[in-house]
């Protein structure tokens, strides 16, 4: 996932592989198409250029195109390993005129202004410790009239993490930099966006969230053990677990983001 405060390998085969059997081919966040329809409802992707913030594996600039019917997506990350399976799978589909996959590193975009019609991110600028720079250089590179969309995952106030949080991105294991809802909007806002929405999803993904783990648990642990190891499947039912405490408190709060810039 594009990072602007750190790099390095995050998401290892065996990583995709477990998010993937979560989640679906393709997907490393949760949702599937209906979460992305959600995220970038009332927003019209019809032949336009888009600039995804930590691609993954591609699954979601696929969707833009194939369902939304954008004209270019470019995807960009950090990582190597996404991005080589990204670019396989467009290869694959035949969709590799229409999708892009650039490795990138912490740091400003680097594209010039005006560059996009859309920014779009799916769960990956929770890595992004710095918002107010990170909208700063979104909104520079968006045409006018653009739009940024993006879900994410905050943190539900500006105060200290909870032990319960501090345990779950412990073992997560990731470089989360979450911001509130409060912060985020007002690094929009200061960057000159109008139209802003911040939309909780907490009570979606505390539902969701809680099938995951029973799949995990359930169906899915027999696959999963023989192919990523026993070891690792129940590293990941204990952070399901972890994460489920947070959400339940309201301190984990899925958030869909947007704000567009003037034209």
């Amino acid at each position: 996932m594009a990072d602007h405060g750190t790099g390095g390998e995050l998401y290892s085969g065996q990583l995709i592989g477990m998010l993937e059997l979560v989640w679906g081919e393709g997907w490393l966040s949760p949702g599937g198409p209906e979460e992305v329809a959600t995220v970038i409802n009332g927003i019209d992707f019809q032949g336009k250029t888009v600039l995804d913030i930590g691609c993954g594996v591609g699954g979601v600039d696929f969707l833009l195109i194939e369902t939304h019917g954008a004209s270019y997506v470019t995807g960009i990350d950090v990582e190597d390993t996404v991005l080589t399976t990204a670019r396989r799978r467009a290869e694959a589909k035949g969709l590799a005129g229409r999708c892009g996959f650039v490795k990138v590193w912490p740091g400003p975009l680097a594209f010039p202004p005006e560059s996009f019609d859309i920014v779009f991110s799916k769960d990956a600028v929770v890595h992004i410790p710095d918002k107010h720079a990170l909208m700063r250089d979104v909104f520079r590179i968006l045409k006018p009239g653009g739009w940024f969309a993006a879900s994410d995952w905050l943190i539900g106030h500006d105060g200290d993490p909870s032990p319960e949080m501090k345990a779950y991105v412990a073992v997560e294991g990731l470089d989360f930099g979450m911001a509130s809802p409060q912060r985020y909007r007002a690094a929009l806002t200061e960057a000159g966006f109008g139209n802003i929405a911040v939309a909780n999803r907490n009570d979606w993904y505390r539902q969701t969230a809680r099938q995951e783990l029973a799949q995990m648990k359930g169906p899915l642990y027999g696959k999963a053990a023989e192919r990523l190891g026993k070891d690792f499947v129940d590293h990941n039912i204990d952070i399901w677990g972890k994460m489920l405490v947070v959400l339940d408190k309201g301190e984990h709060c899925p958030t869909h983001l947007r704000g567009q810039k003037p034209a």
